[in-house]
């Protein structure tokens, strides 16, 4: 996800939350002031997560946006938003294998096992760079106006982008070329495809709602709110549960959606600044990485914080593999120390 910072941007900022504000008063200072209360401290060390290794990423400076796994060959990608970079990291062997330079502030990416190649959507410039899988060499490239941000696949194998003030493109998987756009209410966050592919959840923060679209007609056919909560950026998503997980950051809190009503299935605080959010089938729980420097560990169902770990300022985001059972998280450059993807196992 972009981070703007111009007046415009500020000033959007401030009518949003303002309008949320005035809208909302009651349920906003509810939920502020039990954050204040209620404020976690995270450990250096939790039950339910052990750090497993470190892989150093070397040279990288500036942000780490999303990440994506080519599981066949045990390779990790990062995308290194402040470095114009790509990290492409040896799971097997510990270490970072390879940098892709040249890239214009790299937010989302994604593998796609059916063409056997990887995309990346870049905000600086709203392109899609294609990247062969083997030989990591760059094979082509869309561009979608401005913004491109995160990535997802659905399972006819096409790759949904989101991008510009609000839109998702759906692209050939072995082409790249856009063969769909679904307009939306504004610039889409994270986004996640319903398992029968028959609908899309959104996260549109500027327009105060997540969008449910209907993949058929690309129409919005719902939206869901919580009241007083603004900032919806990561999602994730309970299939098998029927429940959409969404995180907000003002004030930071998750909240539950049951997907076939939109009824509110649950809320709890959690930690700050969140970018990343993953649904841990097999433990039923769900991890939140925030760039505090937190992860929060949740019951999936009571949404009850069972523990947080400390991590590093600027962490937030990161990628689970439930076939390799590990959570990785991307921790930038801070302080002296250098960026690194750190290995957590959990228990």
């Amino acid at each position: 996800m972009r981070l703007g910072i111009g007046r415009g941007t500020l000033l959007s900022v401030a009518i949003i939350v303002g309008a949320t504000w005035l809208a909302t008063r009651d349920p906003v200072r509810s939920y502020i002031t039990t954050a204040l209360a209620l404020d976690e401290k995270p450990a250096a060390e939790i039950e339910q997560l052990s750090l497993e290794g470190v892989i150093p990423l070397g040279a990288v400076k500036g942000r780490i946006d999303h990440l994506a796994m080519d599981l066949g060959r045990k390779r990790l990608f990062v995308a290194e938003l402040g470095n114009n970079s790509l990290a492409v990291v040896d799971l097997a062997a510990g270490k970072l294998e390879r940098r892709l330079n040249g890239l214009k502030e790299p937010q989302g990416v994604a593998f796609s096992e059916k063409t056997n190649k990887l995309f990346i959507a870049n905000g600086g410039d709203g392109t899609v760079a294609i990247v062969s899988g083997g030989e990591l060499a760059r094979t082509g490239e869309i561009s979608l106006g401005e913004d491109a941000d995160n990535i997802r696949i659905d399972r006819a194998g096409n790759i949904i982008v989101g991008y510009g003030a609000g839109a998702l493109a759906v692209l050939d998987p072995a082409t790249g070329a856009k063969i769909a756009n679904i307009p939306l209410a504004a610039h889409p966050e994270s986004f996640q495809i319903a398992p029968d592919g028959r609908r899309i959840f959104v996260n549109e923060p500027r327009a105060l709602r997540v969008g449910v679209i209907d993949r058929a007609s690309g129409q919005e056919i719902a939206k869901w709110t919580v009241p007083g909560a603004v900032g919806n950026f990561p999602m994730a998503l309970d299939a098998a549960g029927d429940r959409l997980f969404v995180v907000y950051r003002m004030p930071a809190l998750i909240a539950a959606f049951d997907v076939r009503t939109g009824e509110d299935a649950g809320r709890s605080l959690t930690c700050r600044d969140a970018d990343d959010l993953f649904h841990d089938e097999a433990r039923r729980r769900v991890y939140v990485i925030c760039g505090e420097g937190a992860i929060a560990v949740l019951d999936a169902i009571s949404l009850r914080e069972a523990a947080r770990l400390r991590t590093r300022d600027g962490a937030r985001t990161g990628f689970f593999s439930p076939e390799l059972d590990r959570l990785f998280v991307a921790a930038p450059a801070r302080d002296g120390e250098a960026a690194e993807i750190r290995v957590y196992r959990p228990r």
